[in-house]
């Protein structure tokens, strides 16, 4: 039976005919900045500048984007052109350079399909729907810069905009921990994960390696507009020198720009390396002491801005992360819920639930 339903899929996909959607034209969800020339670009580098060579390639990449949409066609497929994928470290393939889709289901968002990215190829997403007209979520690559995307439904089907299926505009910066590192597809990055299971809309701006309370970060976004709250993964890159050198300029860079909106520093996460080697568990130690100390000051120092230092991506046998760093998807879902009940609660003080 599983066999016959295998080949089955396989027939029913290779045989489809396909009708394609600009995907920039349905709702964009989990995007900071709607002004980017390329849809798929997550800062204008046009506007913003200051970013280095790495910089300036992740924020060109589309991790935390997802497209949202009705359709009532059996099977998807996607097809993309001038693609550029990045290394993706400990990340899974499909994570990396994939698509990874989901369909609400009794009230519930639902893994549906994935598939890779290979530029100029129709690449499918299967299932088969039987109930008609469904809402679809189809999150983009971590690791990649798209420059065209299309969304194909099954010829004769129909496909259109969905209404925004999550509610507020949240900005994240952070370090590989929120860029998604050590996923294995691109819904199961925390801000993502957060979204769903919250309803609140996270807009992605990890950049892993990059999160060093940098200025000019602070500047791109202070300017990203209708923004209700910030949560920073500030503390996994910068130093413990960095942290005290930079932490308040970055808070006064913003509140400049939006003095009323929450600033919610989170602190970072436990790395497994640091168990056996003494010289890790020293600057672990410091920065996270630094970060202790400088935002006990922030807190008193600044309105709207707060620290929660209950962040934990570990089950009980320290065994979530992928590579004695980064939390693998399970360690996400930890860390989302370690997290969850502090970050809703400052929110829900602005209004935001």
């Amino acid at each position: 039976m599983l066999i016959a339903l295998l080949l089955f899929a396989g027939a029913a996909v290779a045989n489809a005919q396909w009708d394609y959607v600009d995907a920039s034209t349905l709702t964009l969800v989990g995007k900071l900045f709607p002004d980017t020339p390329n849809p798929w670009h997550r800062v204008n580098t046009d506007l913003y500048g200051g970013f280095d060579q790495t910089e300036f390639k992740q924020v060109h990449m589309s991790a935390g984007i997802a497209v949202a949409f009705r359709t009532d066609s059996p099977c998807l497929s996607v097809r993309t052109a001038g693609s550029t994928v990045h290394n993706a470290g400990s990340s899974n393939y499909i994570a990396g350079r994939g698509f990874d889709l989901y369909i609400k289901k009794g009230g519930k968002w639902l893994w549906a399909g994935q598939t890779g990215l290979e530029d100029d190829k129709n690449k499918a997403l299967i299932y088969f729907n039987d109930a008609g007209m469904c809402d679809c979520l189809l999150y983009l690559p971590l690791f990649a810069e798209l420059d065209r995307l299309e969304i194909g439904v099954k010829s004769g089907s129909t496909i259109k905009k969905a209404e925004a299926p999550f509610k507020y505009r949240i900005a994240v910066f952070g370090s590989s921990f929120t860029h998604g590192f050590g996923c294995s597809r691109p819904g199961m990055c925390w801000p993502s994960q957060f979204s769903r299971m919250t309803g609140l809309q996270l807009l992605n701006l990890g950049c892993s390696g990059h999160s060093l309370l940098q200025p000019y970060f602070a500047e791109a976004l202070a300017a990203a507009p209708d923004v209700d709250a910030y949560i920073f993964d500030a503390f996994s890159n910068p130093s413990a020198e960095l942290i005290q050198e930079r932490l308040f300029p970055f808070i006064e860079t913003i509140q400049a720009v939006k003095p009323d909106v929450p600033l919610i520093f989170v602190k970072t996460l436990y790395r497994e390396w640091r168990n056996f080697n003494s010289d890790v568990d020293g600057k672990e130690t410091d920065k996270m002491e630094m970060a202790e100390l400088m935002m006990k000051k922030a807190c008193k120092k600044y309105k709207n801005v707060y620290y929660v230092n209950s962040t934990n991506a570990a089950d009980a046998l320290h065994e979530t992360t992928v590579d004695g760093t980064h939390p693998g998807n399970w360690g996400y879902r930890l860390y989302v819920e370690s997290i969850m009940d502090d970050v809703l609660k400052i929110l829900a003080q602005y209004g935001i639930k």
